[in-house]
């Protein structure tokens, strides 16, 4: 997990503005791409991990980059889906075998694109009746409904799914990283696991937030293969 996030990005900036050999600059999947969709992809992940809401996030995220118009997030729940919570979550969210726990899948979008998609496991009777109704009967997304609890959220993990550079590629010249395969962009690259608890530290609620290759699709990185 990035410790201070904000930190590593003017170093990583610098960088990308040294210059490279020709050839590197001119690979369209060559050193320079990678470094610059390795920089977009971290700077995302030290922005959800900086703020309590994903759902916001990703919102501000599709406005500062044009991602769509206008920049609004929707949910779009996947009815019918159901995995029940593991021994491990009840734990977590301090609930007994037989102490209630509902699921809820979603995918979060943007105009008409898939951000993200996320799996939920919460406790109905920590939520007032009025959020529960809205979590049942509409596609409201789980954290502009129960955003008056005014909640705070602890993440569990962060795993970068996507890797953009190979192993030792600091040792190595920039020619030979290029010559290390084409780039392309698989369609999860990023995953966190987050709990979420009200202010008094009580859990309600533990989600798994993939993200999607469309985050990423900014114009100098939409011209990548897609895997």
């Amino acid at each position: 997990m990035i410790t201070n996030p904000r930190r590593a990005h003017p170093l990583l900036l610098a960088v990308l503005l040294c210059p490279l050999p020709a050839a590197a600059q001119a690979a369209p999947d060559g050193y320079v791409t990678r470094l610059e969709a390795a920089l977009l992809l971290q700077t995302l992940n030290a922005d959800l991990l900086s703020h309590d809401s994903a759902t916001l996030t990703l919102q501000r995220w599709c406005g500062s980059h044009r991602l769509a118009s206008p920049a609004r997030i929707v949910a779009e729940r996947v009815r019918g889906a159901y995995q029940a919570p593991t021994d491990e979550q009840r734990q977590q969210l301090r609930v007994t075998p037989a102490g209630e726990v509902r699921y809820r899948r979603v995918k979060l979008l943007c105009g008409t694109t898939v951000l993200s998609e996320a799996d939920n496991w919460y406790v109905p009777g920590r939520l007032t009746p009025e959020m529960n109704q809205r979590l049942d009967t509409t596609d409201t997304p789980f954290g502009v409904a129960v955003q008056a609890l005014h909640f705070q959220r602890h993440t569990l993990s962060a795993e970068m799914l996507w890797q953009l550079l190979p192993p030792e590629w600091e040792m190595k010249p920039s020619a030979a990283t290029d010559t290390d395969g084409a780039l392309c962009v698989p369609p999860q690259v990023l995953r966190h696991r987050a709990l979420l608890t009200l202010p008094d530290g009580t859990p309600f609620s533990e989600v798994i937030e993939t993200y999607t290759r469309e985050a990423l699709a900014v114009p100098r990185l939409r011209s990548m293969r897609r895997c």
